[in-house]
């Protein structure tokens, strides 16, 4: 089992479908030590160390490899299929932040606030486990070479599970399966779309060099298991509105304490910033539909959850309606998120006395996690509470 493991965390097996693919080094980048930086030198030598004598306490059991440090670099490439090259990177856009910030405010507004709300808290909750469990397991990406990366955010995180995978699986398999109770359609047809979306975020994450095979198969594997033991109190969330008064207080305390005690990295990475943000808009999220319910802002589904209905067939005018909808939200978050954002980094600069626009200031834990809670935290809020007031207010409900 072992040696099955370290075979499919081996960085060779990634670029050899990154080159069946069309995605090769280019020629002044091949493996030759000269021709990686320092920091993957450092890396590359970090790997081949015993897993005990790394820095941040013993290896891993069964031997795979960890390291002290995520890599930092980036080859250059040459593209020999586009077809692959744009499939996969439209793939990967599928697994960011861009998709969520679109996609789930759109079926908010436009399909159904409360398979909506079911399918944010059980996103967060994934994600949230997701990155934890990269800054415990601190296992390394693919090596650069062999392997080319095509991305530079994420590159100083590590590897396993892949958030990616698991956000693609658990959007795609919880919208399967919340919806072919409530909607009237071809399940096998829900089925494929969902393992389509889910396989191509997944084969994304091999072609852009960002995840071993192993971290892929991990990140599937634990939401898997994630869906299974939690889909019998899914229901539960569609009560949430109708909780305890002092439920908002747990919504916002809980998962702030999270953030703060977040797992402590050997090196700076986005992962705490970016479970922060997750957190933060799960919360908002969280307390909008408590507000709404609390303050009889929303109207009440008539019939207990699920219903059955027929999708409606899409026409011009419920077009154009979901487009102005969706863009009078958009505009309303990304005006409330600069908005609170400088507020509070303002707030928070002045309270610890920190030189305004220092951007590594940013990374300190008492102002990071602040001032993106709040941020985000505002923008789940907006946009499930204001942004549908709005709406009602311009006659577009």
């Amino acid at each position: 089992m072992a040696e099955l493991l370290r075979s499919l965390q081996d960085s060779q097996l990634v670029a050899r479908f990154q080159r069946r693919c069309g995605l090769f080094p280019a020629p002044d980048e091949g493996p030759r030590e000269n021709g990686a930086g320092p920091a993957q030198r450092a890396a590359r030598g970090l790997a081949q160390l015993p897993a005990a004598n790394c820095k941040g306490g013993r290896g891993p059991a069964n031997g795979l490899r960890r390291v002290a440090a995520p890599q930092a670099y980036v080859q250059k490439y040459i593209v020999k299929n586009y077809f692959y090259y744009y499939l996969f990177r439209f793939s990967a856009a599928l697994g960011q932040e861009v998709f969520y910030i679109t996609f789930l405010p759109f079926t908010h507004w436009n399909i159904d606030p409360y398979l909506s709300r079911r399918l944010i808290i059980i996103w967060v909750l994934v994600m949230y486990i997701g990155q934890v469990a990269k800054d415990i397991l601190k296992w390394p990406r693919p090596l650069s070479p062999p392997v080319v990366k095509l991305e530079k955010r994420v590159i100083d995180e590590y590897g396993m599970p892949s958030t990616h995978a698991m956000a693609a699986t658990v959007i795609s398999f919880t919208l399967l399966i919340s919806t072919m109770d409530r909607y009237q359609y071809p399940f096998a047809l829900g089925l494929l779309m969902a393992v389509v979306f889910s396989t191509l975020v997944c084969l994304s994450r091999l072609y852009t060099g960002m995840h071993t095979v192993l971290d892929v198969l991990g990140g599937v594997l634990v939401t898997a298991v994630f869906i299974v033991l939690t889909y019998p109190a899914w229901t539960l969330i569609d009560r949430l509105d109708s909780a305890s008064p002092l439920f908002p207080v747990c919504a916002i305390v809980v998962p702030f304490l999270l953030c703060y005690n977040y797992p402590a990295s050997d090196c700076y990475s986005p992962t705490r910033a970016d479970t922060t943000t997750i957190l933060a808009a799960g919360a908002g999220v969280t307390l909008g539909f408590w507000v709404n319910h609390f303050f009889q802002l929303a109207s009440a589904p008539t019939e207990s959850l699920p219903v059955v209905r027929d999708i409606p067939p899409l026409t011009t005018d419920m077009l154009v309606l979901g487009l102005t909808k969706f863009t009078v939200g958009i505009v309303l978050i990304l005006l409330v998120r600069q908005l609170v954002q400088n507020l509070s980094l303002q707030v928070l600069y002045s309270w610890f006395k920190v030189v305004t626009r220092n951007k590594e200031a940013r990374r300190r834990l008492e102002i990071e996690v602040p001032y993106k809670f709040v941020t985000y935290t505002s923008v789940g809020l907006c946009a499930t509470t204001f942004v549908p007031m709005l709406h009602r207010f311009l006659g577009l409900l």
